[in-house]
């Protein structure tokens, strides 16, 4: 049985990252449409920087931006740590300030590309 070197080892975890990177990314692209479409049932209008960070997900802006989902992930971990246990009666804000969350990370990591903030 051989050793596994560390050039194989950096890209067995390389993969690993990848692959929770694109997991994170297919939940958080069914929740932005979640989101929009229970903002429209519930006739409210959805708030600029909820709508941005949204937009980023769905139009797959973070192809573009190297960087920007690691960010976006940290977040996400550090929102389940933080906030309190999601329920049928939180949910809806639950999921506004996390993605109101995404939309502070994105602008102070430069990745909204906005130059008016």
């Amino acid at each position: 049985m051989r050793r596994i070197t560390p050039e194989e080892r950096y890209k067995a975890n390389v993969r690993k990252q990848q692959r929770t990177l694109e997991e994170f990314v297919t939940h958080e692209i069914e929740w932005a449409g979640d989101l929009i479409r229970w903002c429209e049932l519930r006739k409210e209008e959805i708030p600029d920087d909820v709508y941005r960070a949204c937009a980023f997900f769905i139009n797959r802006e973070y192809i573009g931006k190297p960087g920007s989902l690691t960010l976006l992930y940290e977040m996400h971990l550090r929102c389940f740590d933080e906030l309190p246990k999601v329920t049928k009666e939180n949910g809806f804000d639950i999921l506004c300030f996390r993605f109101k969350m995404y939309a502070a990370v994105l602008r102070t990591g430069g990745f909204d590309g906005r130059e008016d903030w």
